[in-house]
């Protein structure tokens, strides 16, 4: 079994995918709603997956001052969780702990594979819409003949990472961080595997890649993440000319 740990944000506005902000049409609130969309269909899948589902949240503490509030993060994601999840009593949430993203990151999965003794332990973040059951399901496969096994995103990033044994993640998750990963991995002896490559949502590069991918699936009615592709739909999100715009 392997525990999918999703970094995860309180969709406030201002923290959530600031450069969404700063250079396309969308308001602060707009982008903690398509942050809290992506969450949710995060959650989704890993529930609907083999895996066991681990929220694994940014604390109060980890947060920058101007974005701690009267609901603390646990209480917001939690009831995040609630909205979305068929039994949000199956599913650990759990805070991070470290300093950077490479800590919090390989602090959870060193913890669950030395000191819990997992099988296997995958980090992916709650910007991954298309991940989906079929991709997490097939990575479990895959890792059990491999000790770290990567999906690729966009821009040397990966959107989901997998290990049955720790690596050296010490600043991992950040730079070109599919390359530091691979490195990583040799080093510790491990062998390799890899996931189709999907769009993570960060900047505005990242939603012009992933627009048209969710507009050519509403319109031939194929599966979409539903509460991404629900926002995208209701905001009439689009790719014109270059630019992502507000088409509705």
């Amino acid at each position: 079994m392997t525990v999918v740990a999703v970094l995860a944000d309180p969709p406030r506005p201002g923290l959530a995918l600031p450069d969404l902000v700063e250079t396309t049409p969308l308001s602060a609130a707009d982008a903690a709603d398509l942050y809290a969309a992506c969450l949710k269909d995060v959650f989704r899948a890993v529930e609907r997956s083999g895996g066991d589902l681990l929220v694994n949240y940014r604390p109060d503490d980890l947060l920058p001052d101007e974005h701690v509030t009267d609901t603390s993060s646990e209480a917001q994601l939690r009831a995040l969780a609630g909205e979305t999840l068929d039994d949000v009593t199956e599913a650990r949430i759990e805070p991070q702990v470290g300093s950077t993203v490479s800590a919090r990151a390989g602090n959870t999965a060193t913890h669950l594979l030395r000191e819990e003794g997992v099988d296997s332990v995958a980090v992916t973040r709650g910007t991954a819409p298309l991940l989906t059951r079929t991709v997490i399901d097939s990575a479990a496969m895959k890792l059990r003949g491999n000790q770290t096994v990567l999906g690729p995103s966009t821009r040397g990033r990966t959107y989901y990472a997998g290990f049955t044994a720790p690596v050296d993640y010490e600043d991992a998750f950040g730079g070109p961080e599919l390359e530091t990963l691979i490195d990583r991995a040799n080093d510790a002896g491990h062998r390799v595997e890899f996931l189709p490559m999907h769009v993570g949502v960060e900047t505005a590069a990242d939603l012009r890649d992933l627009l048209p991918v969710l507009w050519s699936r509403i319109e031939s009615e194929r599966v979409v993440p539903e509460h991404t592709a629900t926002f995208v739909h209701e905001r009439g999100l689009r790719v014109r000319d270059g630019a992502v715009v507000l088409d509705g």
